[in-house]
């Protein structure tokens, strides 16, 4: 039976995702930043594991306690909706420690295991950020975008060994919390410099407007088939308007 680390399973893709695998019979570890038994439902092979990506410490004992794994998932990350000029320094460093850094973290605790093994896959969870040009996401993509030719060049490297790695793009979803995380609950338009506000709030406007959406499970299938895939493909759009940004683009 194989055995699968899902980093960022308290919400949204990261909870589908560790219960999609469960129930194609994998061992699941699903990690987060502070244990929740309420959100997901612990047994023989489903456990939490507490792991904050952005703490070295925190790292080392998560992969210790997992064991050997099969494959890892990156997929927590920290959102930003933003107008770049009203993001402090000290926000753009929150979100690349998680969003890009963590990955890396997490990737480099695991690669040992599977190169001396021979197999083994990481899939690291970026966004369709990356596949179009949007508003309000400068942080937020370049931290996606970073971890995209990240693994673009990793999955060269690993290649001898029989190690792969992916991406998957997921789009937006309406049952997440990710504008609220993002903004702190509060509108987008009081968190910039009062001369974008008109800019900000069209953006939200296009935004809402728009016709294509994700659902949860777009996201936990399409990481579930890059997991598996041996063709060679390096990125996954997630959802109808991933793909649809991909095809576009």
């Amino acid at each position: 039976m194989k055995t699968v680390l899902i980093t960022g399973t308290s919400s949204g893709y990261g909870r589908a995702t560790a219960l999609h695998f469960h129930a194609q019979g994998w061992n699941v570890i699903a990690t987060m930043r502070e244990r929740r038994p309420d959100v997901l439902p612990e047994s023989d092979r489903l456990r939490i594991v507490r792991l904050d990506v952005t703490d070295p410490d925190s790292v080392t004992a998560a992969f210790e306690a997992a064991g050997p794994l099969d494959a890892l998932v990156n997929n927590a990350g920290v959102p930003s909706i933003s107008v770049f000029e009203g993001t402090s320094m000290a926000q753009v460093r929150e979100v690349f420690e998680t969003n890009t850094f963590g990955v890396m973290a997490t990737t480099r605790a695991v690669l040992p295991q599977f190169r001396e093994r021979g197999s083994g896959v990481v899939v690291n969870v970026t966004s369709s950020v990356v596949l179009g040009h949007m508003a309000l996401s400068a942080v937020y993509k370049a931290s996606k975008m970073a971890v995209e030719g990240f693994t673009a060049s990793l999955a060269l490297e690993l290649a001898p060994f029989g190690v792969r790695a992916k991406t998957v793009q997921p789009g937006a979803c309406l049952t997440t919390n990710f504008a609220a995380k993002a903004t702190g609950g509060g509108a987008p338009d009081e968190l910039v410099p009062p001369p974008y506000a008109p800019f900000v709030r069209k953006a939200m406007a296009d935004f809402t407007g728009q016709t294509l959406f994700t659902d949860e499970s777009d996201v936990a299938e399409t990481i579930w088939r890059a997991v598996h895939d041996t063709t060679g493909q390096l990125r996954f759009p997630a959802g109808p308007d991933a793909v649809h940004l991909a095809q576009a683009s």
